[in-house]
């Protein structure tokens, strides 16, 4: 991996650890805490590909592993994002634009559910049988709704922040490309937000439609 990928890559894994422990975790919500570092993996896996996806997520995963309070087999969380951020990396777009939210939605869902599941999976392995008890009907569904509530407002920025440091060209910012870059497309498609683009294009719609009627009204003065 290059050196600006490996230093951002830390950074964000690194914030969403101190936020998963020290906030999310705190919250005391029913069922599953919100996961920001499988949601950050998963914002650079669509960005980086699969390779790049797999080390991190196994890093970061490493790193959850290690944190306190852990109270689980070292390694156990490691595998699971390994796996994760491999499957989400091979997603990835061939051209790195996609228009609509509905991809990405469906990833950070099959991702909250395939990592309750395999992290379960792993546990039962182990002998680690507290999703039995907690029920894992509940902890899947919790666990894919607050990361799809939490995913607009994290995977967009980290994929922006992925592109900008790669100096990827769909980071620039032309309007024409912002409107197709896939952090953009989440924001404009499926999650009720609007950007500029979409404003501005409304009013020039008014403008040209005003203008219309204008040069109707004149026609019909002159005869």
């Amino acid at each position: 991996m290059r050196v600006n990928r490996i230093l951002l890559s830390s950074a964000l894994v690194v914030v969403a650890l101190v936020i998963q422990v020290s906030v999310l975790a705190r919250l005391h919500l029913p069922g599953a805490v919100p996961d920001l570092m499988l949601l950050t993996v998963l914002g650079l896996a669509l960005v980086y590909g699969h390779v790049g996806g797999a080390l991190i997520g196994f890093g970061a995963g490493l790193l959850a592993d290690l944190a306190p309070p852990a109270d689980h087999a070292a390694g156990r969380y490691a595998l699971v994002l390994c796996v994760i951020g491999y499957l989400a990396g091979l997603v990835k777009p061939e051209t790195g634009r996609l228009k609509s939210a509905t991809g990405p939605m469906v990833v950070v869902v099959a991702a909250a559910l395939g990592s309750t599941l395999l992290y379960a999976g792993v546990g039962a392995l182990v002998g680690d049988t507290a999703a039995r008890h907690v029920g894992l009907g509940s902890l899947l569904f919790t666990a894919a709704l607050y990361d799809l509530l939490l995913a607009p407002f994290v995977v967009p920025g980290v994929m922006a922040l992925a592109r900008r440091a790669e100096n990827d060209p769909l980071a620039e910012t032309g309007s024409a490309v912002k409107t197709t870059d896939i952090s953009s497309g989440w924001l404009s498609g499926g999650t009720g937000l609007r950007i500029g683009s979409q404003r501005n294009g409304l009013r020039v719609k008014a403008a040209r439609a005003r203008m219309a009627r204008a040069g109707r009204i004149k026609g019909v003065k002159r005869l």
